[in-house]
């Protein structure tokens, strides 16, 4: 299981790489800047939570896969950006956003994460053909 976390984590921030590097480059950034926190590692890495709702759902179809994973994640993201605000080192702050909760969720945000679940989900059958 550990090492599936961190495969679930380094994939994460990977992700997030790509995300905030491609966000640069609609503030005209074209170095491509991206950034990320190490905090991150740890919570992509609960991903690995996911696998039970992967295998109950796989025979689902993808859509209702897709929303059964943005549920989870944002109930991830919630509950550790709780835990990482309440110790001064949230490195998410959504106050800004007009559709977040308590500055911990986006739920414009609906959309990627049903993308990242279902890449989450692709990552835990390719990682199950190798890993006992």
């Amino acid at each position: 299981m550990a090492i599936k976390f961190l495969i679930y984590g380094a994939l994460g921030l990977f992700m997030e790489i790509i995300w905030t590097g491609l966000g640069s480059l609609f503030r005209k950034d074209y170095k491509l800047h991206a950034s990320t926190s190490i905090w991150m590692l740890f919570v992509y890495g609960l991903a690995v939570f996911l696998e039970p709702v992967c295998d109950i759902t796989r025979r689902l179809p993808f859509y209702a896969r897709g929303f059964a994973y943005v549920l989870c994640i944002f109930a991830i993201e919630f509950l550790t950006g709780a835990i990482l605000k309440k110790a001064r080192v949230c490195p998410w702050d959504y106050s800004g956003s007009r559709f977040n909760l308590f500055g911990l969720i986006r739920f414009d945000y609906a959309p990627v994460w049903f993308l990242a679940g279902l890449i989450f989900e692709r990552a835990h059958f390719f990682i199950g053909k190798f890993m006992v």
